[in-house]
C-alpha cells in the first residue's frame, strides 16, 4: 500500500509540474550528454596516444644537393646506431607519390606543390620513442642532413588540442549540471509548496519524514534517469551517424570508438543523474523546505 501510494504521488507530482519536469529532463540530458562525451573523449585520447606513440617515426630530411657519399654515410650511421629499430629510405619520387596519395582529395594543394620541393628522407623508428632528442643530437650535424622532424612533437600538438576540447566539454557539462541541480532544487520547492497542506496533515497523523520526502526525491531521480537514458541515446546516435558515418573515412586517424565504452556510459550516466538528483532533492527538502 505504501509503495503504491508513493508511486502515485510521484506520478501526480510529475504531471502537476509537467513543464518544469520537461525542462529538468532536458537540462539533465544536455549536461549528461556533455559529461558522457567528455569521458569518451578522455578514453579515446588515451587510446590514440598509446596507438600512435608506439608507431611514431623520426624523419631525417636530406639536403637537395646531397651527394651519394653523404647519403651513404648517413645511411651507414643510421644502420649502425643502437637507438634505431628499423628505417626506410624515401626518395623524392616516393615522397611525391606518397604526397599525392595522402592529399588525393585536395587537387588544389597538389597543384600548388612542386615535385622538387619534397626532399628525400630516412624514416626511422626508434627502439625507445623517448630518446628522440639523443638521436637528434647525434645526427643534426651530419653532412647532408637538412632537418630532423620528430613526429611525436607534431602528435603532441594534436593531443593538446584534443585535451583542450575534452576540458571544454567537461566544463560545459559542469555548468549544465549546475543549472540542472538548481532546476531540480527549484522544482522540488515548488512541488513541496503546492502540497504543503497534504504534508501538514501527514505530519499530524504521524507520518515519518522519510515517507513524506520520498515522493519528492523519486521525482528528481525519475528526471535524472530519463535524462541519462536520453543522453545515452544521443551518444549512440553520435557513434552510428557521426563517428561511424560521416567521419568513417578518418577512422585510421581518429580510431573507432569502442562499443564497450559506449555501453559503459549507461550505468555511469544513470548513476550520476540519479544519485546527484536524489542528493539535491534531499538537501533541498532538508534545509530549505520544512516537511
Amino acid at each position: 500500500m505504501r509503495v503504491r501510494y508513493v508511486l502515485s504521488e510521484v506520478l501526480t507530482g510529475l504531471w502537476r509540474n509537467v513543464t518544469m519536469t520537461i525542462a529538468m529532463i532536458i537540462t539533465m540530458t544536455v549536461s549528461l550528454t556533455m559529461l558522457g562525451a567528455s569521458l569518451l573523449l578522455f578514453f579515446q585520447v588515451g587510446k590514440m596516444e598509446d596507438f600512435f606513440y608506439q608507431r611514431v617515426e623520426v624523419s631525417v630530411f636530406l639536403n637537395a644537393n646531397v651527394s651519394d657519399d653523404q647519403r651513404s654515410n648517413i645511411e651507414s650511421a643510421i644502420k649502425s646506431n643502437t637507438l634505431v629499430s628499423t628505417y626506410t629510405h624515401e626518395t623524392k619520387d616516393q615522397a611525391w607519390e606518397r604526397f599525392n596519395e595522402q592529399f588525393k582529395d585536395a587537387p588544389d594543394l597538389i597543384n600548388s606543390v612542386k615535385k622538387d620541393s619534397l626532399p628525400e628522407s630516412f624514416r626511422i623508428k626508434l627502439k625507445d620513442p623517448n630518446k628522440v632528442q639523443e638521436f637528434t643530437d647525434q645526427f643534426r650535424t651530419q653532412e647532408g642532413v637538412s632537418d630532423i622532424i620528430d613526429q611525436k612533437q607534431l602528435l603532441k600538438r594534436v593531443f593538446d588540442l584534443l585535451g583542450a576540447l575534452q576540458t571544454l566539454a567537461l566544463t560545459v557539462a559542469v555548468v549544465q549540471g549546475a543549472a540542472a541541480l538548481l532546476l531540480v532544487a527549484n522544482t522540488i520547492q515548488v512541488a513541496a509548496y503546492s502540497k504543503r497542506r497534504e504534508v501538514a496533515v501527514m505530519k499530524l497523523v504521524g507520518a515519518s519524514n522519510w515517507f513524506i520526502q520520498m515522493p519528492f526525491v523519486l521525482e528528481a531521480v525519475f528526471a535524472g534517469l530519463i535524462g541519462a537514458i536520453l543522453a545515452f541515446g544521443a551518444l549512440i546516435a553520435a557513434k552510428v551517424f557521426f563517428i561511424d558515418g560521416s567521419l568513417k573515412a578518418l577512422a585510421t586517424v581518429l580510431l573507432p570508438v569502442d562499443w564497450g565504452n559506449i555501453w559503459l556510459m549507461l550505468p555511469v550516466l544513470a548513476g550520476a543523474g540519479g544519485l546527484v538528483s536524489a542528493v539535491t532533492a534531499w538537501v533541498t527538502l532538508r534545509f530549505y523546505v520544512r516537511v
